[in-house]
């Protein structure tokens, strides 16, 4: 069963060989268990995982994405520190937000990360 869209989804988009990336990973974790039950965390390698991007180059590492009911809050690259993701998240989770302008290939992209987050 898919989850709810209207849960806030934060996704991290890295590669197996960068660096940057292994330093965020056990950020990203401690993030996925500060915000358990209210974020929807997924950590997509680019290579291994590269169907659920389709045609979206992602060019600088790591990429966050921060999405809820097709509206995209955040996409792009962001430093590997634990304040940068969560100060973006209780933005979300506290505040009335509006959505950044982004295509419609990244809105359907939160689409199939969605389809990852199975019970």
């Amino acid at each position: 069963m898919v989850k709810s869209s209207s849960s806030l989804l934060a996704a991290c988009f890295c590669a197996a060989w960068c660096r940057t990336c292994d330093d965020y990973k056990n950020i990203f974790d401690g993030l996925k268990a500060e915000y358990l039950g209210r974020v929807e965390f997924l950590w997509i390698d680019i290579e291994d995982q590269a169907e659920i991007l389709d045609d979206i180059d992602v060019e600088n590492f790591p990429t966050l994405l921060i999405a809820k009911s097709g509206q995209v809050y955040f996409w792009g690259p962001v430093l590997p520190h634990a304040s940068t993701a969560s100060n973006l998240i209780n933005r979300l989770i506290l505040a009335d937000h509006n959505a950044t302008s982004v295509t419609s290939d990244i809105i359907e992209l939160e689409l199939r990360l969605r389809s990852l987050l199975i019970q």
